[in-house]
C-alpha cells in the first residue's frame, strides 16, 4: 500500500504533471529565442552542441545537488551501475538532444513541439517486445493511429505541389529523437528500480552533456557565441526547467502508477504549440495545426488510459 502523501493526492498529481509538462512544453520556444539571441545558423551544429551540453550538465548538477541537499539522498552508485547510466546518458541526453536540438533549428516551434510527442507512440510500440504483459489492444491501436495521424497532419502542406514537407535534419530528426527518447525511456525504467530515479536522471544528465560538450569543442575554441543578459536568462531557465521537470516527474512516478501520471503528456506538444505562437512572433497557429494537436493529444490520452486499465503501468 503506498504512503498518503501529498504526492498521491489526485488534485496534486494533477497539478504537479500540469505544471512539468508546461514546463518542458516551453523548451520549445525558448529555444528557438536562444538560437536567434545567439544568431545560431541551421548549420552552426558545433555551437548548438555546445550550448546543449552546457544546458544539461548544469541540470544534472542542479539535479544532483537536490538529491543530495534536499532530498538528503545518497550520491553513491554501485560501479556496475555506472556503464548502464553512462549509456543512458549517451542515447536519453547525448543522442536524443543532438536530433532535437538540430532539428529544431530547422523546423518552427509549434512543428517542434508536435513532431516530438512522437517519442510516446514510439514506447507504446517497442513495449510489447520487452514486456510479455504489455500487449497491443484496440485502444492503444487507435490511440497510435491518431496520434501518427496528427503528426502527418502537420507536416501537409496544401498549398504546395506535392503537399508534404519532410526533411531528415529538420522533421527527422524531431523523430528520431523521440525514437530515441522512447528507447532511453526502457533502459530509465530499469535503472530506477535499483537507483533512486532523481538520482539516475542526474547522472545521465552529467554522462550525456558530456559527449554534446565535446561536440561542441569547435565552437567553444572559435568563440562563436557571444553570450548576452537575454541569453542568460534563457540558458538558466532552460536548465532549470529541465532539473525541476524531472525532478517532479520521477517524484510523481515513485508514488504513483505510471498510468495515471503519464496521461497529462498530452500537455507537452499543446503547450509548447501555444507558447510558441505567443513567444515567436513569426508563428501562428492555423486551423490544420489545431487539428494536428487534438489528434495527438487525444492519442497520447487513449494509449495511457488502455495502458492504464490493462493494469500494465503499475
Amino acid at each position: 500500500m503506498q504512503n498518503q502523501t501529498i504526492w498521491t493526492n489526485k488534485y496534486f498529481v494533477a497539478l504537479m504533471s500540469v505544471i512539468a509538462c508546461i514546463l518542458w512544453g516551453s523548451a520549445f520556444p525558448v529555444l528557438k529565442l536562444t538560437y536567434a539571441e545567439l544568431q545560431i545558423g541551421v548549420h552552426d551544429v558545433s555551437a548548438r552542441m555546445l550550448l546543449a551540453g552546457a544546458r544539461f550538465f548544469l541540470a544534472g548538477v542542479l539535479v544532483v545537488v537536490m538529491q543530495k541537499c534536499v532530498l538528503k539522498g545518497t550520491l553513491r552508485v554501485k560501479k556496475k551501475s555506472l556503464v548502464a547510466l553512462l549509456l543512458l546518458g549517451l542515447v536519453q541526453t547525448g543522442l536524443q538532444y543532438y536530433f532535437f536540438y538540430n532539428g529544431v533549428a530547422a523546423v518552427s516551434g509549434i512543428k517542434s513541439a508536435i513532431l516530438n510527442s512522437a517519442g510516446n507512440f514510439f514506447v507504446v510500440v517497442f513495449a510489447p517486445l520487452i514486456y510479455s504483459d504489455d500487449r497491443l489492444n484496440i485502444g492503444k491501436v487507435l490511440g497510435l493511429i491518431a496520434g501518427f495521424a496528427g503528426i502527418i497532419l502537420v507536416n501537409w502542406q496544401p498549398n504546395t505541389t506535392i503537399g508534404w514537407e519532410f526533411t531528415l535534419r529538420g522533421e527527422g530528426f524531431l523523430v528520431l529523437a523521440g525514437l530515441t527518447m522512447s528507447l532511453a525511456t526502457f533502459g530509465a525504467k530499469s535503472l530506477g528500480q535499483s537507483i533512486s530515479p532523481i538520482l539516475v536522471n542526474g547522472y545521465q544528465l552529467l554522462l550525456g552533456s558530456l559527449l554534446l560538450l565535446i561536440l561542441g569543442v569547435p565552437a567553444f575554441f572559435q568563440g562563436e557565441l557571444t553570450p548576452t543578459p537575454l541569453f542568460w536568462v534563457l540558458f538558466v531557465y532552460s536548465a532549470v526547467l529541465s532539473a525541476a521537470a524531472f525532478s517532479i516527474w520521477y517524484t510523481l512516478l515513485k508514488h504513483n502508477k505510471a498510468g495515471e501520471v503519464t496521461i497529462y503528456r498530452f500537455v507537452i506538444p499543446i503547450a509548447g504549440a501555444i507558447l510558441s505562437a505567443l513567444l515567436l512572433p513569426e508563428e501562428s497557429l492555423t486551423f490544420s495545426i489545431w487539428a494536428a494537436l487534438l489528434l495527438v493529444a487525444a492519442g497520447i490520452s487513449a494509449v495511457n488510459y488502455w495502458q492504464k486499465r490493462n493494469g500494465s503501468s503499475s
